[in-house]
């Protein structure tokens, strides 16, 4: 039986708390555009598609230009206005352990390349990640790109893959590239939305992914001969 190697982790709703300060820079880009700001439930069902798929979904089909000018604007403002985002409890010890279990871990993101670097080197994270696909040069979720580049690149197939994420598009992403999905019900998506979107289990704590990695150095008891 095949056992996990890679473990592929969202970043928005999973490593970090980022809701508030996604929602408020949204907003804020809307109205920089003398457009009516998004509701927060509007803009927390778009959390996780690649920004410009996001923006355009929250236009409404509004044309190409208007979706173009509002990304860049949130593009700018999120880069500009003070982080409204912390890691979630416990990820740190977490990483560290399922890295000294013997595990690869990867990031799988709607957020951009270089804002994904930017996080990643502000919370001093970057070396725990040995993959990364962004929105930048893959297709949005639930698109499987994301995942399949990362298993090709790493050498390992979709048994020995797991998807962990806060939202549904995780998980169907999860399911459309044949590996397991993982989901935390600390960031945007609840139990009951995550299991219908193809979750195997859900946990409430980032240190509870733990229970679901053994290390992977760990044998087997030993037959006693007699």
């Amino acid at each position: 039986m095949d056992r996990i190697r890679l473990i592929l982790f969202d970043c928005d709703g999973t490593l970090m708390n980022s809701h508030h300060h996604i929602i408020r820079v949204m907003q804020l880009a809307f109205a920089e555009h003398a457009l009516p700001q998004p509701s927060v439930t509007a803009v927390s069902a778009v959390v996780g598609l690649s920004l410009s798929t996001a923006v355009q979904q929250l236009l409404s089909g509004k044309e190409a230009e208007l979706t173009a000018a509002v990304t860049e604007t949130y593009r700018r403002l999120y880069r500009d206005l003070p982080g409204d985002y912390v890691l979630y409890a416990g990820v740190r010890e977490t990483l560290d352990a399922l890295k000294g279990r013997g595990y690869w871990l990867g990031v799988v993101t709607g957020k951009s390349h270089a804002g994904l670097q930017r996080v990643l080197a502000e919370f001093a994270l970057a070396h725990y990640f040995l993959v990364m696909r962004t929105a930048d040069h893959c297709p949005s979720k639930p698109h499987p790109a994301m995942v399949n580049e990362c298993m090709r690149e790493m050498g390992v197939g979709s048994a020995q893959t797991t998807v962990i994420g806060d939202t549904a598009l995780d998980m169907q992403m999860a399911c459309a590239s044949g590996t397991k999905g993982l989901g935390v019900s600390f960031g945007v998506a609840d139990h009951a939305t995550l299991f219908e979107a193809g979750a195997a289990h859900v946990v409430d704590h980032f240190s509870e992914l733990l229970e679901h990695f053994p290390h992977l150095q760990q044998q087997p008891p030993s037959l006693t001969m007699r």
